[in-house]
């Protein structure tokens, strides 16, 4: 260790034998035990350190205990949140996740523990956001790492409810076509209604609970403020869009290249998960360290061990992969007796079961929750004798998110990850591989329901002639070993080989637009040797190839020396959507607000329609332009919806175009979740942002004022077999602590693509610490 360094000690009670923690100049904590039990106590007591606030709601929100510290309000989330908890046996919910699974989570939760006891007792510092309500952080058990399952990513029941209301609205087959331009379609299918079932019957209301559970932790004085009678008012969606989720606007890229093909004669390994963007960052980056055991990289921070990074060995990544966990379904009851439901020839009955909520400042609220054989019940329509429950991945054992990273992190050879990778479950992912013996590998994991009689597009019918025949096989699935082309690439298309579709049930049809893949498998595969500074650039990279796409084609509807003041901004735009750019601000004004309510009122939607399809499916709605006929009629309303959307720019940004840019509109402000209940600056200045949902730095923003609400969460570029070359880096910092220098010290780094190196070997370790601190068993 070089320079000056803060020392720290704490007498710990719960470890078997002292613990160093270094905490290096970018926060990284790097976790020196000596046996198991200490470093994932370790793990859970640094995790506390830095994210105590943060971990500690997410607990409560997962185990429906909000209401209990923050009054009525927020009774009807705990109530969704509880439906969706695993209630199974935990034997095979452990063995899932791998014989010391449960040793594993219970140090973690025990770590947590004494990091708190301290807090409780004044030895360590409480978090000011306990102090601003008045609460106190929770004990953890170890079951609490695993039964709460709303934080995964699984698809795609709220897209089957917006399919079955556009075709309610539209009409089966107007609403099938028109559907296509929210959401795009791979194989060809043409989604159809099952026989008996009405769309219509299916409305917002079935997924009302749903949504909560999933939905993160919002604050106002109006709503800590609620009374009993006021709770059931706390269900709707936010303007924020803060009581909802939106599946398809997370995803990923990662790309692993064979050393024969970079610049280093090594394999190079890089990730960065989007997911929607939140204060403090979704991720955390840790370095574990035992005898047996050095292994580095991120993960979710009330999750032990990493889910993506390397071991000294192997490096490791994952994106999100588009197999379809979730099926609507719809039941008849018995009239008279609404909790029994038509199930084959016969009725069966609902599963209750009760349970009490703890409200601040009232009794406990008795509720009651109800499943099927499919799983929980969203909504009972008692006035039309149905039912509605969800089958989802989530409630069979093994499914907790992320789990069996604590296998996939520990294999050296490409034959144990794809054993480790056996057990996982959920989120459905794109695992990619490389390793020091030059294996690169590609190998999607999860649970994909085999249905053989649909395509679980649209809700069906519970009477038993709709069943998952199972899951397909981990070893059935598709993978790639040392591909030819030398690389291996994914960002949430689809990218199945179409030999192994043909022969095998459907993964899913629903997948992200593949501008980002092409663009990848475009640059991954040129001849000149790959640095890992193309790959931070790659990562940053602002290019979208569905704006080169319309621009291309917009030359058709323009004369040569057209004097439209749009023409004459886009006209030579290359489609890179860089912040500081007037084009690049006026095109996706244009394409996101302007172009696609275009097109789809051509294609005969009407407003009710159209609000539906919004946001647009931006690979279809380009396609769309591309086939479409030159006509005069269809000039003149392209050459329209351009003024149109330079109006709406002026009214952003000015009557200067060459004033305007992206960034001064497209821009990510993060807002802590307590911001309007505090005078002190909890949230971060706003950036300017380059990039859209189709370029590699992906930039998702509300259709409202262009905010980005998701992106990259953390980046990362691994040498592997150099690991101390390695980069990385967290938005916008480390900690969740307000008045900690690793708080939102990486935010510059991360807007301006300026990677920091990710230590891993004990002598970079020493030589970047800032700060050690001294756990000594008590």
């Amino acid at each position: 260790m070089s320079g000056a360094i803060n020392l720290a000690a704490a007498r710990v009670k719960g470890l078997q034998d002292d613990v160093t923690i270094n905490v290096d100049q970018w926060g990284v904590a790097h976790i020196n035990a000596q046996n198991l039990h200490d470093l994932f106590f370790a793990q859970g007591w640094n995790a506390a350190r830095d994210r105590l606030w943060q971990i500690d709601l997410a607990r409560k929100r997962g185990l429906g205990l909000l209401a209990r510290d923050f009054g009525p309000g927020y009774l009807e989330q705990d109530k969704a949140a509880r439906l969706f908890l695993y209630r199974g046996d935990m034997q095979p919910e452990w063995q899932a996740y791998g014989e010391d699974s449960e040793e594993i989570c219970t140090s973690f939760a025990q770590g947590i523990n004494a990091y708190v006891d301290g807090c409780l007792s004044g030895e360590n510092e409480l978090p000011p956001e306990f102090t601003l309500l008045g609460t106190k952080p929770d004990h953890w058990a170890a079951e609490d790492v695993v039964r709460v399952r709303s934080h995964s990513l699984v698809m795609n029941a709220t897209s089957e409810l917006t399919r079955a209301k556009v075709m309610a609205a539209a009409g089966k087959e107007l609403g099938a076509k028109l559907d296509l331009l929210r959401k795009q379609l791979v194989l060809g299918n043409v989604p159809q209604p099952v026989e008996g079932l009405d769309p219509a019957v299916v409305t917002d209301r079935v997924l009302r609970d749903f949504r909560l559970a999933v939905s993160p932790v919002n604050f106002s004085k109006e709503r800590l403020a609620a009374t009993l009678d006021e709770a059931r008012f706390w269900t709707a969606v936010t303007p924020a869009g803060e009581i909802d989720r939106a599946p398809f606007e997370e995803g990923s890229n990662n790309w692993a290249i064979s050393a024969d093909k970079t610049a280093t004669g090594r394999p190079i390994l890089a990730l960065d998960p989007h997911r929607t963007h939140v204060l403090p960052s979704i991720r955390y980056v840790v370095h574990l360290t035992m005898p047996g055991l050095d292994v580095i990289g991120a993960g979710e921070p009330m999750v032990p061990g990493i889910s993506m990074g390397h071991n000294g060995t192997a490096a490791f990544g994952l994106t999100i992969f588009g197999a379809d966990q979730e099926d609507i379904y719809v039941y008849d009851t018995k009239e008279g007796a609404p909790d029994q439901y038509v199930y084959g020839d016969s009725f069966e009955t609902v599963t209750t079961i009760a349970d009490t909520i703890p409200v601040k400042g009232h009794p406990d609220q008795a509720v009651e929750y109800k499943f099927t054989r499919h799983g929980p019940v969203l909504y009972e329509d008692k006035a039309n004798n149905r039912i509605f429950a969800l089958r989802t991945v989530w409630m069979d054992a093994g499914m907790a998110p992320y789990m069996a990273s604590l296998s996939v992190m520990r294999a050296k050879t490409y034959a144990r990850y794809v054993k480790a990778l056996e057990g996982w479950g959920c989120p459905s992912v794109n695992h990619i591989y490389a390793d020091t013996a030059n294996t690169i590998a590609w190998k999607p994991s999860g649970a994909t329901p085999i249905r053989d009689n649909w395509d679980g597009l649209l809700p069906v019918l519970g009477h038993g002639q709709y069943e998952w025949n199972g899951y397909l096989a981990p070893e059935a699935g598709p993978v790639a070993v040392n591909p030819s082309c030398g690389f291996v690439a994914t960002a949430n298309a689809l990218n199945i080989p179409a030999e192994w579709t043909a022969n095998n049930p459907a993964i899913g049809y629903e997948w992200a637009d593949s501008s980002r893949q092409d663009t990848l498998y475009r640059e991954l595969g040129r001849d000149e040797p790959i640095t890992l500074a193309d790959c931070v650039d790659l990562q940053v990279s602002t290019f979208s190839p569905i704006a080169a796409r319309a621009l291309k084609r917009l030359h058709a509807f323009f004369k040569a020396d057209d004097a439209h003041e749009a023409w004459q901004i886009l006209r030579d735009f290359d489609g890179n959507l860089v912040a500081s750019s007037p084009a690049s601000a006026l095109f996706e004004v244009w394409f996101s607000k302007h172009l696609g309510k275009l097109v789809a009122k051509r294609e005969g939607a009407t407003p009710e329609v159209m609000a539906l399809l919004m946001p647009f499916d931006s690979q279809n709605i380009v396609g769309w332009l591309e086939k479409a006929d030159v006509t005069a009629e269809l000039t003149a309303d392209i050459q329209e919806s351009l003024s149109n959307a330079m109006a709406e720019c002026r009214s952003f940004m000015g009557d200067d175009a060459s004033q305007w840019s992206w960034g001064a509109i497209h821009k990510l402000e993060l807002r802590h979740p307590l911001q309007s209940l505090t005078e002190n600056n909890w949230s971060m200045d706003s950036v300017p942002v380059g990039g859209s949902s189709s370029a590699l730095n992906l930039a998702n923003y509300r259709l409202s004022d262009f905010s980005v609400t998701s992106g990259p969460s953390v980046r990362m570029v691994i040498d592997v077999g150099a690991w101390d070359n390695s980069l990385f880096v967290n938005n916008p910092g480390q900690s969740g602590v307000p008045h900690s220098e690793h708080y939102g010290d990486l935010l510059k780094n991360w807007h301006q693509a300026k990677h920091v190196p990710l230590v891993y070997s004990r002598e970079a370790v020493e030589k970047a610490t800032t700060m050690q601190i001294k756990l000594t068993a008590q």
